[in-house]
Order: structure tokens, then C-alpha cells, then sequence
């Protein structure tokens, strides 16, 4: 069991570091070529399409994966089976709902956006025409999810881990060939370019849905013959099955929506809010953008903290089943331990050197003297989304589903409680504050019912993570330094962006250096690796 854990852990984390890297890659050309406002756009569009892609799975891909985890861990392969075939004919009908949700709803949607009266920015027609092209992804997307929610559920994360690396390189590719012909080419508006952008993710989804597909159809015998060798075949009839996964799937409906909620908040908010105290629509605009782009950046090391809740859930799931407390107790202070290795000097990483990373990346086009000082006070929130991603897992494990909605929901409400309150005191930071309050909230609810639930103690955690802290303390000093000592050796005649791209380099690299070569010496290092 701790073998497939860890190779479970393995393949999922490989993909979504892929996906996620690829995915922070890509944005750097689209953005040339749309600019801030074209990216702004874009984020409209994909903004209320995870809120409904995440509603019309009604949280069945990882309540697949715990169900059938469970039933597995018994000797019943029959269900899973079952299961999968019910699910995907129910996916086909949730996902047309939720297109013919967001197709019909583009009209309302762009209008709580833009403000008709104000020129400055984005249309409402741009924004209509870029949600309703999106809209088109819910047709697949909802189906494929099934298929990896049952591949995990079987300890196999090979399936999904491969279909979210195809996924997401032919959605880029369309993306950014799209974009090129459409500006370049087709001498095309920047509305039509990001219009292709966002049709990419039904296009990328159909490229997922054959590779889980054909991994089916090439493992159909060997399933069969499990199916049919099982040691407890017993059927479940349909309505208590569904009734028994719906138990499961609502807690990981607000689960999964939780990030995807707090980053539309801003969305939908932050437009109207600045313009409130002065501002004007594409002022607001770049404001947004600005943020949605710090997001992308920290969203790369949460990649982590995603992989391992999806490894984190089947195991943990089968263990609390089985009554393996101890097992329980240890998977989650070694998750915990390891994602806090890696997550936190990342964020300390891009706290410290947010300014030229930012204009490294996205260049002088998107706003580099905003989006610098907003990707500094961003930055640690990769470690606190990876907490509350791997927190919530941890409680979905253990059967604490109730508990964990209502940290959300009060986390959720003290988010927008707050962005009204700070906005307009601090500004561009007030948002981010606003994210920091409400996830925290939530964290430390989890906490302390997991501690409850399962006699958790912290003591072994603190214990690893007393000789994780100081290194990455002094590893973000000599990461300062390096970039201080590199801002006064370069002369005064190298362009903005060649110091910022000579700064980071040689930043990242003597970090990177320092921290693996003291971190992999580490004790609590060479134990985890056992």
C-alpha cells in the first residue's frame, strides 16, 4: 500500500508539475500577443467556466475515486465498474446543462463585468462572445474527469497523469498557434484571438478523453478477469450507490470550487469595486489582470499540494476503512512534511524576487511596476493554498465532509466581507489580504477537527518542520543577497529587462543550489526518502 502511495504520488505530482509549468509557459507569448486587456478577457471567460465545470461533475471525479477505493479495498471490483457506466452517462447529461448554463448566461455574466457606460475597457460583446465559446468544453470535460476519478480510485495514476500532460499540451498549442494566426495571419482583433484561446480547452479535453479511452479499451481483459475473480462480486443497486456517492461528491464540489470561488470573487468584484472609488474601467482592468496573471505564477508550486490530495484521498480513504489509525496519522505528517519542503521556498522565493521575476516574465507590456509589488504580497499564498488543498483531502479521508463545508463557507464569507472593507484602504494589496484572511480561517478549522477525529498530533509534524524553516530562512538570505549584490555589479547601461532576466537567473540558481544541497542532508529528508 505505502509503495503504490508513493508511485501514485509520483505520477500525479510529475503531471501536474508539467501541467502546471506548461501552463505558467504559455502564458508568456499569449500575453505578448494579446496584451493586458486581451488577458483580461481571457480570464473572464474561464472564470465563471471552472465555477459550473466544477458544479456539473458535482464533485464525482474524486468521490469516484474514494468510492471505488473503498469498494477495491474489499474485494468488490464489480461496483467500480458499475459505477463508471452510471457516471458517464450522467456526466453527458450534467455537462449539456452546464453548456447550456454558461452559453445562455454570457449576456448577464458581461454585464455584471463591464460597466456599459465606460469605453475604456473590454466590451460586453468581447466578453459575451469569449464565455460562450468556452462554454463548449463542458460538453467533454465533465465525462473525461470521470475516467480519472476510477482510474485513481484503482491506485492507477498513470491514466490520469498522462491525459492531463496531452490535455494541456494540446490545448497550448491550439492556443498559441490560434492566437499567432489570428493577429498575424489573419490580421484578426485581439477579441478573435482570445476567442480561440478559450475554444482550446474543449479541443485539449478531447485530446484527454481518447488517452483515458484507449488506456480503458487496452486494460479491458485485465480488468474483466479482476472484475470477475474478486473475492466479494456483490452488486449495489443504483440508488443507494448514488446515494452513498452523493454523501461523497457534495463536499468535493465546494472543495474543488473553493480556489476557483475566492479567485472569481476578485473577478467579479475588483472591477467594480476600484472603479467605485475612482478608477476607470481599463485602470480597473489592468488591476485585474495584474492579479489573475500573480495567481498563475503561484498556482505552479500548489501543483504539488493538488497531486498529493489526489494520492492523499484513496490511500487515506483505505486506510480509515480498514481502521489503520497509525497509517492514517503518518501519510498525513509525511505529505505535510514533504509539501512544506518544497512549497515554502518556492513562495519565499518569488516574495523575494517578485519584481524581477514579473518583468522577467510578462515584460514591460503587463504592467511590471504593479504587478511586481502585488506578485511580492501574493507569494506565500502558494503555501496556503497547498495547506488547505492537502487539510480538506485529509478530511474528506477521514469522513469529516460536514465540518469541512462549513470551514469554507466561513472562510468564503470573510473573503468578501473584506475585499469590500480593504479595497478601499490599501488598494491593489486589499484583495490579497482579503484571500489570506478567509484561507486561513479555513485552514485552522481543519486542523483542529482532523486533530479531534483521529487523535492527530502536531508534535511530530513541528518536530520535521523545525529543521525545514531555518533552512529556507537562510536560504531566502542568500537569496537576497545574491540579487542585491547582482543589482549593483550590473551597470547602469543594461536594459530593465536584461537585469531583471540576469537577477532572477542568478537568484534562483544559487537558491536552488543552497536549498538542495543543505535540504537533502537533512534528517527528516532521508527519512521521508525511506
Amino acid at each position: 500500500m505505502e509503495n503504490k502511495f508513493i508511485r501514485g504520488t509520483f505520477f500525479l505530482t510529475a503531471a501536474s508539475l508539467i501541467s502546471k509549468i506548461l501552463g505558467f509557459v504559455y502564458i508568456i507569448p499569449f500575453t505578448a500577443l494579446v496584451g493586458t486587456e486581451g488577458y483580461a478577457l481571457y480570464k473572464y471567460a474561464y472564470g465563471p467556466y471552472t465555477i459550473l465545470l466544477s458544479i456539473s461533475t458535482i464533485g464525482l471525479p474524486l468521490a469516484v475515486s474514494k468510492f471505488v477505493s473503498k469498494y477495491n479495498e474489499i474485494g468488490n471490483y464489480r461496483v467500480g465498474l458499475t459505477l463508471l457506466k452510471y457516471d458517464m452517462s450522467l456526466m453527458l447529461f450534467t455537462g449539456f446543462l452546464a453548456f447550456s448554463a454558461l452559453y445562455l448566461s454570457a449576456p448577464f455574466l458581461a454585464e455584471l463585468l463591464i460597466e456599459p457606460t465606460d469605453s475604456t475597457g473590454n466590451s460586453i460583446e468581447d466578453v459575451q462572445f469569449v464565455i460562450r465559446l468556452v462554454s463548449f468544453a463542458l460538453l467533454i470535460i465533465p465525462t473525461m474527469s470521470i475516467f480519472r476519478g476510477y482510474f485513481q480510485g484503482s491506485q492507477s495514476m498513470g491514466p490520469s497523469a498522462l491525459s492531463t500532460v496531452i490535455e494541456q499540451v494540446v490545448r497550448i498549442l491550439f492556443i498559441l498557434v490560434g492566437a499567432y494566426v489570428a493577429i498575424h495571419i489573419l490580421d484578426s482583433t485581439v477579441t478573435n484571438a482570445v476567442g480561440i484561446a478559450t475554444f482550446a480547452a474543449f479541443i485539449g479535453g478531447v485530446a484527454g478523453f481518447i488517452v483515458l479511452l484507449f488506456v480503458f479499451f487496452k486494460r479491458r481483459e485485465l480488468i474483466q478477469t479482476q472484475r470477475d475473480s474478486s473475492p466479494n462480486n456483490e452488486e449495489i443497486k443504483v440508488i443507494p450507490m448514488f446515494k452513498e456517492l452523493t454523501g461523497y461528491a457534495i463536499p468535493f464540489v465546494i472543495t474543488g470550487l473553493t480556489i476557483p470561488l475566492y479567485q472569481n470573487i476578485d473577478t467579479f468584484t475588483i472591477n467594480k469595486l476600484f472603479q467605485s472609488i475612482g478608477y476607470k474601467l481599463n485602470e480597473a482592468e489592468t488591476i485585474n489582470s495584474v492579479i489573475g496573471l500573480a495567481q498563475i505564477l503561484v498556482m505552479v508550486p500548489v501543483s504539488l499540494a493538488t497531486a498529493f490530495s489526489l494520492s492523499l484521498i484513496p490511500g487515506i480513504t483505505s486506510d480509515f476503512t480498514s481502521g489503520r489509525i497509525l497509517e492514517v496519522r503518518n501519510k498525513i505528517t509525511k505529505t505535510i512534511t514533504i509539501l512544506m519542503f518544497f512549497t515554502l521556498p518556492a513562495a519565499m522565493g518569488l516574495c523575494i524576487l517578485g519584481k524581477p521575476i514579473y518583468l522577467m516574465i510578462f515584460r514591460s507590456n503587463n504592467s511590471p511596476e504593479l504587478g511586481g509589488p502585488i506578485l511580492q504580497w501574493y507569494a506565500l499564498a502558494a503555501v496556503v493554498f497547498a495547506l488547505f488543498t492537502v487539510t480538506a483531502a485529509i478530511m474528506q479521508g477521514i469522513n469529516e465532509q460536514k465540518k469541512l463545508i462549513i470551514g469554507i463557507l466561513l472562510g468564503i464569507f470573510l473573503k468578501i466581507a473584506l475585499n469590500f472593507v480593504l479595497v478601499p484602504y490599501v488598494k491593489e494589496i486589499g484583495p490579497i489580504l482579503a484571500t489570506y484572511a478567509g484561507f486561513f480561517l479555513s485552514i485552522f478549522f481543519n486542523i483542529y477537527f482532523i486533530k479531534k477525529a483521529i487523535a492527530y498530533e502536531l508534535s511530530p509534524l513541528l518536530h520535521s518542520l523545525k529543521q525545514i524553516f531555518p533552512l529556507v530562512l537562510a536560504m531566502s538570505i542568500a537569496v537576497w543577497g545574491v540579487e542585491t549584490l547582482t543589482e549593483l555589479w550590473l551597470p547602469e547601461s543594461v536594459s530593465l529587462y536584461s537585469r531583471a532576466l540576469v537577477t532572477s537567473f542568478l537568484s534562483i540558481a544559487a537558491g536552488v543550489l543552497f536549498y538542495l544541497g543543505i535540504g537533502l542532508r537533512l534528517s527528516v529528508v532521508k527519512t521521508l526518502r525511506k
